[in-house]
């Protein structure tokens, strides 16, 4: 079982299942009711685990090449598991990893059907754009906006289990703030920790073509304007969010996300682009808690 769980990153993916519980949460005003909550629970995990799943089946061949010559890179907290990448280092068969996403991905569109139809179309984009991502692997660096277009599909199916008809306006504002924390936060830091890997197979990433200068100052800007973005989304609520709720949200982007990507813009370390994949991926957490406190209090 904990080669099954290393292929779905596990320990990354329920950190990731707070982002959804974010959103809808910011989105709905209140806690939903028990039913919905248990079974958008099952439905995200089911989610997450079936996607990271997809990205190891399908990028097997390339992480075959990348990992042939050394391991995995050390230095992540959220991903240390020596069992990382199961695939590629034949602890699992693909057959075995196929069978596993299957099953998952079954949970999660039945999930997705019961909670609103909407979803089974963004679940089926999200494992679309998944693969995209994956086969770009040698041919762009633009393939950095599809990762955040995955990330960004489950937090926005939440908002469609709580808000039927949402303000596209308003999504588009939440679209832009998840793609930004997940290229400066997630996409560029894990490229930057496997660069020598991915120079040796011909990868087309961030760090590799434009050097560490350049992407220490992305990472920088694009989690900068997150933060800033972040400021406007109790816009989407119906809660009057007010100063302390801004102030409580600007220290966690500061602590989580800002220090970090101007320490990895100074030292230009790989140890450095691992802790602030690791600072980022507990963002989502501590969102959530935040506008957890508030709904309690209000």
């Amino acid at each position: 079982m904990r080669r099954f769980l290393a292929l779905s990153r596990s320990t990354h993916g329920i950190l990731d299942v707070a982002m959804p519980g974010f959103t809808a949460l910011l989105w709905l005003g209140h806690f939903p009711s028990w039913r919905v909550l248990l079974l958008s629970l099952i439905t995200a995990v089911a989610g997450y685990t079936a996607i990271y799943a997809l990205n190891d089946l399908v990028g097997v061949k390339a992480d075959r090449e990348k990992f042939a010559l050394s391991g995995v890179n050390r230095g992540y907290s959220v991903e240390a598991s020596a069992l990382r990448y199961p695939l590629a280092h034949n602890l699992l068969s693909v057959r075995s990893g196929a069978a596993w996403f299957g099953l998952w991905c079954v949970i999660t569109l039945v999930g997705a059907y019961l909670l609103n139809p909407v979803i089974v179309a963004i679940v089926i984009a999200a494992a679309a754009l998944e693969i995209i991502y994956c086969l770009l692997l040698k041919v762009t660096y633009w393939r950095t906006l599809v990762s955040g277009l995955v990330k960004s599909a489950g937090p926005i199916a939440a908002v469609f289990v709580v808000v039927p008809r949402p303000s596209w306006g308003l999504l588009l504002l939440l679209l832009a703030w998840l793609i930004l924390w997940e290229i400066g936060g997630q996409n560029i830091p894990a490229d930057w920790n496997d660069v020598e890997q991915d120079r040796r197979v011909g990868a087309k990433t961030i760090p590799l073509v434009f050097g560490p200068r350049v992407a220490g100052v992305l990472v920088v800007v694009c989690l900068a304007v997150a933060v800033i973005l972040s400021l406007l989304l109790p816009r989407m609520s119906p809660l009057a969010l007010g100063v302390p709720y801004l102030m409580a949200s600007a220290v966690g982007g500061v602590l989580l996300l800002l220090l970090p990507a101007a320490q990895l813009s100074y030292s230009h370390t790989n140890r450095q682009a691992a802790k602030l994949f690791d600072r980022a991926s507990l963002y989502p957490l501590a969102q959530l808690a935040i506008v957890t406190v508030f709904v309690l209090i209000r």
